[in-house]
């Protein structure tokens, strides 16, 4: 706590209202001291005698408020206290050595021997390349110019391209952090745009521009691995790509090709999306056909099988018997052929005039 901080319990106007009232304070109790306890004009100066007593009365005075001072600075030195809203860790050096690690709270320590330093855990540290980020009517604004040289980088394919990042991280270790490396953020920058630039080159262009995502997470793994070979103590939240943008003098030039790979990847979509259509259309109705000849081939192939081995069984009987089977294959035929005809005429060959005509037919309907 401060000496702004400090206020006597009796009220403002009875007591130093901060350390240089204090000390002007104790200056004019000293010299009050050595002017004979405060004599303030009106009173019978001193005589010749006087001074012994005067100066053995200062003496005990200063030595009385001495003791005061060094008492109250003792005290004051030998408590402190970590926040726990903004989670303060301490680190104790004693004798300038690493002691301990101190809790949210207040804590004791040896005057003049220790020496704490505190350090929030629970910060998110925030690093920003290629832009900078500042509040102006509870609104944030970001500024670009004069940052480029942070953002433009060379990819694998030889392009130019400007990616603005932020890096966030925590402190792990808090006594890495206060004593492992003289500056963290700084160490921070610089590893993280090492090890983006060295990101971005290793890919193309397009897949930076693409895979915004993936790109930090690795980043962001490299950058944690980096720092812990150095023992900063810190943990990496995240590294998010905020944007990754051809430069401002070929941006119409990118645009344009960017429009016209736009263009063919439609015309490629539109085309597949066609074929797909046709095409197993196609195949279906060709394999349809194929499948109904080979059905057709193998009904003809069973057919014409039938009617040999009918035919044969035929002529092994017609062999046996020739005028029975010829009869019988006769009259099955006539048994055929008679119920489809409507008109029947009978010709008795031995007959010289014409035969009545017979009404074998069906009888007409009346």
């Amino acid at each position: 706590m401060s000496w702004q901080d400090e206020q006597p319990q009796w009220g403002k106007k009875k007591g130093p209202s901060s350390p240089e009232d204090f000390i002007a304070a104790l200056l004019n109790k000293i010299k009050e001291s050595f002017e004979g306890g405060g004599n303030k004009g009106g009173g019978v100066p001193p005589g010749p005698g006087s001074d012994t007593p005067s100066l053995k009365g200062g003496l005990s005075a200063i030595g009385l408020i001495i003791i005061v001072i060094v008492g109250f600075v003792l005290l004051r030195s030998s408590f402190y206290t970590l926040d726990e809203a903004k989670g303060e860790r301490g680190v104790v050096l004693r004798l300038g050595k690493f002691y301990t690690l101190t809790e949210p709270g207040p804590h004791l320590k040896v005057p003049f021997l220790d020496e704490v330093f505190k350090v929030s855990v629970s910060e998110v540290r925030k690093e920003e390349f290629g832009f900078r980020s500042r509040s102006l009517d509870q609104k944030s604004v970001f500024a670009k110019s004069g940052y480029t040289s942070e953002s433009l980088m060379l990819t694998g394919d030889k392009n130019v391209i400007d990616v603005e990042w932020i890096v966030q991280y925590q402190v792990q270790d808090p006594y890495k952090f206060a004593f492992n490396v003289r500056d963290v953020p700084q160490a921070v920058r610089d590893v993280s745009e090492m090890v983006m630039r060295r990101m971005v080159g290793n890919h193309g262009f397009d897949y930076v521009l693409n895979n915004r995502e993936m790109l930090g997470g690795d980043v962001a793994r490299e950058l944690q691995k980096t720092l812990n070979d150095y023992n900063s103590g810190v943990y990496i939240g995240e590294v998010r790509l905020k944007d990754a943008t051809p430069p401002d003098e070929v941006k119409p030039a990118f645009n344009e090709v960017n429009e016209a790979d736009q263009d063919m990847k439609r015309l490629v979509n539109e085309a597949e999306q066609q074929y797909n259509k046709v095409i197993p259309k196609a195949r279906g109705e060709a394999k349809g056909m194929i499948e109904e000849a080979y059905g057709y081939a193998i009904e003809r192939t069973n057919i014409a099988k039938g009617d040999t081995a009918r035919f044969l069984s035929v002529l092994k009987e017609y062999e046996k018997a020739k005028v029975v089977t010829r009869k019988r294959m006769y009259l099955e035929t006539m048994e055929q052929v008679l119920p489809k005809v409507s008109e029947i005429y009978v010709i008795d060959k031995e007959q010289r005039s014409l035969l009545p005509l017979l009404n074998v037919g069906p009888v007409p309907k009346k």
